[in-house]
């Protein structure tokens, strides 16, 4: 069931610099949000906050609040790999194991919470590679490594292995940055139907991918040098892109910066 996502004025930091100040924002259930904006102003930061990746980093922390649903995902006895199992990150470049097979890449997350039997590890690669609209294309050939795939197929892969796990929000940091244009265009295809079951999040510097699979739109900036990055605006993405509130957005639609 996909949930709802609230930031309510998250601030991140990495030791004494803070990446991002004071963002807040609402992620209805079931939709795309896109984060756009330039480089280094706390999109993908913003992004690995919601599924407490950023504290990974060390020194690095997150203030503020954010909720699924009604869950504090940062409150006291919280446990990160909870959250992380009901949210799922697919990162800039494919990272499938490279030793492990087509059909061992999708249950790897399956095994590490001991979730797995043989039975329904079965089950969850063709349902999970179906879900990736992976499956006819590798049904035959499971047992083969998944870094033998082409890169499309791995983003697909890396897709299929993050919602085995049956997350509520699927999170994704350029997808399709190291794709090919046909590679891309069947991820963006794959998106809209995941969006039937997940929140999707996704970080992107193309701006007609943005427009393209989005329903909202969340545009970031960073004021200068050593200053945190800022929400500008969030809106619904046909908006942003014809019609924004904010002058900061259109300067960066229309390319005057950026």
């Amino acid at each position: 069931m996909a949930k709802q996502i609230v930031l309510d004025n998250v601030n991140a930091f990495y030791g004494g610099f803070r990446a991002i100040a004071d963002v807040s924002m609402v992620v209805e259930p079931g939709s795309i949000t896109a984060f756009i904006g330039p480089s280094g102003c706390g999109k993908s930061t913003a992004l690995r906050t919601i599924n407490r990746m950023h504290e990974v980093v060390p020194g690095a922390r997150v203030e503020g609040r954010i909720s699924l649903d009604d869950k504090d995902i940062y409150g006291p006895g919280v446990d990160p790999v909870e959250v992380r199992r009901d949210v799922g990150m697919v990162f800039q470049r494919p990272n499938p194991f490279p030793t492990m097979s087509i059909a061992e890449n999708v249950v790897a997350g399956l095994k590490l919470n001991g979730r797995s039997s043989k039975g329904r590890t079965e089950e969850v690669v063709e349902r999970s590679l179906r879900g990736a609209n992976l499956w006819d294309e590798v049904k035959d050939r499971l047992d083969r490594p998944g870094a033998g795939l082409s890169g499309g197929q791995q983003q697909r892969l890396c897709i299929a292995r993050a919602i085995a796990v049956e997350p509520q929000v699927l999170l994704m940091d350029e997808p399709c940055s190291a794709l090919d244009p046909i590679s891309t265009l069947a991820v963006e295809d794959l998106m809209a139907e995941l969006k039937k079951d997940f929140t999707i999040l996704i970080v992107t510097h193309n701006m007609q991918q943005a427009a393209r699979v989005s329903d909202r739109t969340a545009f970031f900036t960073i004021e200068g040098t050593g200053k945190p990055g800022r929400l500008v605006e969030i809106d619904e993405t046909q908006k942003i892109f014809s019609n924004p509130t904010e002058k900061r957005t259109e300067d960066y639609i229309t390319g005057r910066f950026g």
